[in-house]
């Protein structure tokens, strides 16, 4: 069964850093496509970053320069650094993992099959 586990959402100003983590269990970082997706309120869940089993990555145009996905494979986390955060890089941040390709781009979210619960992202201005 696989679990994706969110954790590091917090309150921040403006121009400040986060970092938030994804404990994945039941299947293998190194192995699987894996991404970091966000919804705001009264909007849909849009891509913010996702990571191949090679790393390649790939970012939405609105955090390039200021998020960074990176992943652990021996403590089978996933990892996106956020920086120079926005008000509107507010939402709910959720995990995302595939195991095959369904044909959708890898920002779009139905790409994905296994979802986290997300952790909440605020930034104030």
């Amino acid at each position: 069964q696989v679990q994706l586990v969110e954790s590091g959402g917090a309150s921040v100003q403006a121009g400040g850093s986060l970092r938030i983590s994804c404990l994945a269990s039941g299947i293998s970082t190194s192995n699987a496509y894996m991404g970091w997706f966000r919804q705001a309120p009264g909007k849909g869940r849009e891509g913010v970053a996702t990571i191949s089993p090679i790393r390649t990555t790939y970012y939405h145009d609105a955090v390039k320069g200021r998020f960074t996905i990176s992943r652990d494979n021996a403590d089978n986390t996933l990892f996106l650094q956020m920086t120079t955060l926005k008000p509107e890089d507010t939402a709910m941040y959720y995990c995302a993992a595939a195991v095959s390709n369904r044909g959708y781009s890898w920002l779009n979210p139905a790409s994905f099959s296994y979802w986290g619960q997300g952790t909440q992202v605020t930034v104030s201005s």
